[in-house]
């Protein structure tokens, strides 16, 4: 598991190594600068014409040495200033200087729109170095229009951005005003979280980190962390030969509905690929022929209901049932009858086994939040953004926007682990950290989908692993089973019971230690 740090965590990083550990800042510069023209010289032939754009700040100072060591290697290089030089920092000015005295009429200060418009033309490669981590406020004006003349290139010409993508807020991820439409990003020291957090993450293309001389054991504060496939892989070792069902738990999902009981069955076939010993859908005495029809290995127990909603008088068998559990999944297909709430109130506030809720369970939560406030177990709730916006009355803005702002907020509010679903899924904790999913794509974006990461993380409660793990690693799996899933039938026809063929074919692997993920980010 990696760190993602803040612009103000990386800044407080350089500062320990420039004055503590005594590696001057124009070093750093050097080694960025270099870095990042040495993966251009990687990937392209010296026949290529590049433009490097550089504003003034220390971002523009990595982007005059790029464009130094490329004019060195026989690149054909242009350098636009778009800021004032004399507000220039004196590394930044340096390099400035020493570019300037290499390039001569080739390094343009402060040029009109129609002059970089011209640099543009004659390109092949765009270098971004116009803004950093530093950016607090929306790009406008003169810098949001080089942006938006860069970005009508894509296609015809490669972007690379230095450090982060101009235009980007490198804590939350949010777009500020405009931002550079990447290709490749090469960010220096240590990952910064908006490369990871949508709706950032995709304008940072293909991510590269480049070690700069930063000393791998200065710490930081960081609680915000990018799940990596080692994290899943090592909670799948090879099994004793000597184990039997009872050794891998028991699942119970509370499920069902008129209309719904396909939710119930995906989880719960979902959970018993993960390799759980036991799962029982608890359901609706009248729904109950369907989910015998339709399922083998999942087993079914019928509880009183009233129209097809589980019923208040159902209580005490399903209490008597979760005895012989070791976790418990509420929410899939479960409708929203205002006795299946007072079910919920009962059964939360009574029981002391981790427990994952989504969908309809949320729903029903949201009208009487202090059922989580009186609840005696662990709670993981797994709301889409919908779900998420009537259980804490947040805006869709903030929710698509700030997500991890408004997950960890909730997190700590709720005294929950919440897991808000989407591209870049964020796990919460009610301590504050924070887990970014890497996996999954737009084609999860199907019914059934919520129901299989909700079998998943039962799954893993019921094998006993932590209700933390067992969330950030549920939602890594879900992701990761799509993108196979993808690979099979592409993003349209993707459907969830594709996402839960893919499960064993990734524990399986993993067993072995094989490695079936794509690497989220390459190092340099």
């Amino acid at each position: 598991m990696v760190e993602l740090l803040t612009s103000r965590e990386m800044q407080e990083l350089d500062r320990k190594t420039i004055e503590e550990i005594g590696i001057p800042g124009i070093v750093l510069m050097e080694h960025a600068g270099k870095s990042c023209a040495s993966l251009i010289k990687t990937l392209f032939p010296t026949d290529k014409r590049i433009l490097v754009i550089c504003g003034k700040g220390n971002n523009g100072g990595d982007g005059f040495v790029v464009a130094r060591w490329l004019n060195h290697w026989g690149y054909d290089v242009e350098v636009s200033l778009i800021g004032n030089p004399d507000s220039m920092k004196e590394d930044c000015k340096e390099n400035f200087r020493i570019a300037k005295e290499l390039l001569g009429d080739r390094l343009v200060v402060l040029p009109d729109l129609r002059k970089i418009e011209e640099q543009i033309k004659r390109s092949d490669i765009i270098v971004d170095a116009i803004l950093g981590t530093g950016l607090i406020k929306k790009v406008e004006g003169f810098y949001r229009e080089v942006i938006d003349l860069i970005n009508r290139s894509k296609g015809k010409r490669t972007v690379i951005s230095v450090d982060i993508p101009s235009g980007i807020n490198a804590d939350t991820g949010c777009v500020y005003g405009s931002a550079t439409m990447a290709d490749y990003t090469v960010t220096f020291g240590r990952l910064k979280r908006a490369l990871f957090i949508y709706p950032a993450r995709k304008y940072a293309g293909k991510i590269f980190l480049a070690d700069i001389g930063i000393p791998k054991d200065l710490k930081t504060d960081s609680k915000v962390y990018l799940v990596e496939e080692t994290d899943a892989m090592k909670l799948f070792p090879e099994r004793d030969p000597m184990s039997h069902k009872g050794n891998y738990g028991h699942l119970m999902i509370i499920t069902g509905s008129p209309g719904k009981t396909g939710a119930g069955i995906m989880a719960g076939n979902s959970a018993i690929k993960m390799g759980t010993g036991l799962v029982t859908l608890i359901v609706p005495e009248s729904l109950n022929t369907i989910y015998e029809s339709q399922t083998l290995e999942v087993m079914s127990e019928p509880v009183y209901d009233v129209d097809g909603f589980i019923g208040t008088k159902a209580v005490e068998k399903i209490m008597k049932l979760i005895e012989r559990a070791t976790a418990l999944a509420i929410g899939p297909g479960l409708g929203q009858h205002e006795e299946t709430l007072n079910v919920l109130r009962s059964i939360l506030t009574n029981i002391d086994i981790p427990v994952v809720i989504d969908a309809d369970g949320i729903n029903l939560i949201s009208r009487s939040l202090d059922i989580l406030e009186k609840a005696r177990c662990s709670i993981i709730l797994t709301p889409h953004p919908g779900e998420f916006m009537r259980l804490t009355g947040e805006s869709k803005e903030r929710v698509l926007n700030e997500r991890l702002e408004v997950a960890t907020t909730w997190a700590q509010r709720l005294g929950v682990i919440m897991v808000l679903k989407g591209a870049g899924t964020v796990t919460a904790t009610p301590d504050g950290r924070a887990y970014i999913n890497p996996t999954g794509n737009p084609g999860m974006a199907t019914g059934g989908s919520g129901d299989v990461l909700t079998g998943i993380i039962g799954a893993l409660l019921a094998m006993n692993h932590d209700p933390v793990t067992s969330a950030y690693v549920g939602v890594f799996i879900h992701g990761l089973s799509g993108d196979l899933a993808m690979e099979r039938v592409g993003t349209y026809g993707l459907t969830a019971g594709d996402m839960i063929e893919e499960i064993p074919y990734i524990l399986s692997n993993w067993e072995k230690g094989v490695s079936v993920c794509r690497k989220t980010y390459e190092t340099l």
